[in-house]
């Protein structure tokens, strides 16, 4: 039976190598409530060849609270306006598919660019806003967040931001400050578990959130992290329940505040990702329903 709250979602990075139809198969074979999955395996779906009436098909009674990923936030200059481009054709993309809304993520994605002297032995790395004081970071930010809200907005769509434990503004304060700053209702957060921990959030820290900036859960785990700069590939190359999270501890923080909204399996396990995909779904919903009451 659908949730009418508390949805638990199948993400399309737990099915990593999949094709979108496989992702969707995934989805209504085990009961999942809906999807989270990318504008490159839509784009992909419809490049192939099928129309978004046959797209539309494919999802109907799913539900798709938003699709991946618009990258690099933060791009200035004609970095800008490409970011831009891109936030209006992932919009088309998710109004497609019939999405409620577009994720965007900060960055720098390169970790490399956090090495010493990483500007001369890595001249031509994307450094993003890392050289500049935290309050213009954090202001520019902001303001293309606006802009990317905008054009949301014109399609009837919301903007969750996630932003990358390894990159600036990564803590729940640093991105509360930059939707201060934006000031548009339809800019939300997704909580995910692994970039919390690695940034130095904890359960009692999201405790404290209001729940109506939380858009969406990432339920997921992690290896130990002692410190420095977090290396994803490496720290959530591990199945969900097997690292060292106390999942429920997690859970219970963000229900304390009230939010009853989807949560989504998001998997970076490379073993996972190579084995059964529906075996591996099905084992992460057991863990969802474990941990998320209806």
């Amino acid at each position: 039976m659908t949730r009418l709250q508390n949805q638990l979602i199948f993400h399309s990075m737990a099915s990593r190598p999949n094709s979108l139809a496989i992702d969707i198969a995934i989805a209504r074979s085990l009961g999942f409530d809906g999807l989270e999955t990318s504008g490159a395996k839509i784009a992909a779906f419809l490049e192939a060849g099928f129309t978004e009436r046959e797209l539309k098909e494919r999802l109907d009674g799913l539900f798709l609270p938003g699709i991946g990923f618009l990258i690099d936030l933060e791009r200035q200059g004609d970095g800008r306006k490409q970011m831009l481009r891109e936030a209006e054709a992932l919009c088309g993309l998710a109004v497609a598919a019939g999405a409620k809304g577009i994720e965007a993520i900060t960055g720098p994605l390169d970790i490399r660019v956090f090495e010493p002297d990483a500007a001369a032995r890595h001249p031509g790395l994307y450094r993003g806003l890392i050289d500049l004081p935290e309050a213009d970071q954090t202001e520019l930010t902001a303001r293309n967040l606006q802009a990317v809200a905008d054009i949301a907005a014109a399609h009837g769509l919301v903007v969750y931001l996630e932003a990358l434990s390894w990159t600036p503004l990564n803590t729940l304060d640093a991105q509360r400050r930059i939707l201060d700053l934006c000031k548009r209702d339809n800019v939300r957060i997704v909580i995910d578990f692994w970039h919390s921990y690695t940034s130095g959030d904890t359960p009692e820290r999201i405790s404290r959130l209001d729940k109506d900036l939380i858009y969406g859960v990432h339920l997921c785990d992690s290896l130990p992290f002692t410190g420095g700069i977090p290396n994803e590939p490496v720290l959530r190359d591990v199945p969900t329940g097997r690292g060292v999270l106390d999942l429920r501890e997690w859970v219970e923080a963000v229900q304390s505040t009230g939010y009853r909204g989807w949560w989504s399996c998001e998997l970076f396990c490379r073993r996972q990702h190579q084995d059964d995909s529906f075996a591996v779904a099905a084992e992460l919903k057991a863990v969802m329903e474990r941990l998320i009451p209806t």
